[in-house]
């Protein structure tokens, strides 16, 4: 389809939350299929660190993409390669078929943060096309259609959480399961208010370490050592975590909340050492000693790290982050809120 004759009338933009997480793994069918008897889960957070997706005219039979931090590329109709940093975004427009777009990508998350920001793009931009193309925006729809390009263009297992967060904001416990004719997910919000939402924005505490996050080799890690069992107690325990992590947030009991999380986040780290690096565990440590829960976002590795606990210990800890992040280049606190909306998008004449 050729949008430029849609795209010179009128431009399209959309944008996505991207999220903070526990419980995560657990939406890769690798494991939620075997553990189904114990109903897996996964709570996930939206921040406002949104990423943005505008379509803008280019030249017939051809598409440009540009993300910030990126090298822009320009590609042939159906002769798009996949083998590349916008690989999945090149993937996405193939299998829309769409020519004369140039695809604009901005995130005001850190780059490789562990946020979830190549599926917060994927998200937006599968939503911006079905704007262009005068379709409904089915947000289900489009977390699996992200989630399996995705897995189709990585090679490698993949989940669905980074999605569902995009595509529905919020805070959730999103249920992993197999449905009549395929996996399927179940949300359940733990704040069904913004009452809710607003106050646990004072509980909770985002910081960025300053390290490139790449996520396949932990997770690559968990994955084969899950199927040859060496971790399957370990994952069933946090399956059992996650689902109480939810109910304490949804009691509002953060106190329990955050003993709940180090326990997670202890038994992710006898797996997988390396999923703390050297500032991630001194922000561990501090959280623990100031009656907080702390947690890696995504696979760890580098990234993010979130605290949650009473509000006057969180705010005491925040001094404490703070001058353990100014002593690493690029690190820092998040100015960052619960994002209460998914995709929201508009159309500019």
């Amino acid at each position: 389809m050729n949008l430029k004759p849609t795209l010179e009338n009128r431009s399209i933009q959309t944008s996505v939350p991207c999220r903070i997480d526990l419980g995560g793994t657990l939406d890769i069918a690798t494991f939620y299929l075997p553990m189904a008897a114990l109903n897996p889960s996964t709570v996930n957070i939206a921040l406002d660190l949104r990423t943005h997706v505008t379509l803008t005219p280019w030249t017939q039979d051809r598409v440009k993409i540009s993300s910030t931090g990126f090298e822009s590329v320009e590609i042939q109709r159906r002769n798009a390669s996949f083998d590349h940093a916008m690989g999945l975004m090149s993937a996405i427009v193939t299998y829309f078929d769409v020519h004369g777009v140039h695809v604009h990508i901005h995130s005001t998350s850190p780059p490789k943060s562990a946020l979830g920001g190549s599926s917060c793009a994927a998200v937006a931009l599968i939503a911006a096309f079905y704007l262009a193309m005068e379709k409904d925006l089915d947000p289900e729809h489009i977390c699996w259609l992200a989630h399996h390009l995705e897995a189709s263009v990585a090679g490698v297992p993949c989940g669905t959480q980074d999605q569902t967060a995009a595509a529905f904001g919020g805070v959730n416990l999103w249920e992993w399961t197999f449905g009549r004719t395929g996996p399927a997910f179940v949300r359940q919000p733990v704040c069904r208010t913004l009452e809710h939402i607003e106050e646990l924005n004072d509980h909770i505490l985002v910081a960025y370490c300053g390290i490139p996050h790449v996520s396949k080799d932990i997770n690559g890690q968990w994955v084969k050592s899950f199927v040859k069992g060496d971790s399957r107690r370990a994952f069933e325990r946090v399956a059992g975590l996650t689902r109480a992590f939810a109910g304490a947030l949804k009691e509002k009991n953060f106190s329990l909340a955050g003993q709940l999380m180090n326990k997670e986040t202890r038994i992710r780290s006898e797996i997988t050492p390396q999923v703390l690096d050297k500032t991630g565990k001194k922000l561990f440590e501090r959280a623990v000693a100031f009656k907080c829960g702390a947690r890696f976002t995504g696979a760890g590795g580098g990234g993010c790290l979130w605290a949650v606990g009473e509000k006057e210990f969180i705010q005491s800890l925040s001094a404490e982050w703070k001058m353990i992040l100014d002593r690493v280049d690029g690190a820092q606190l998040l100015n960052t809120r619960i994002d209460p909306q998914g995709i929201k998008y508009e159309t500019q004449i």
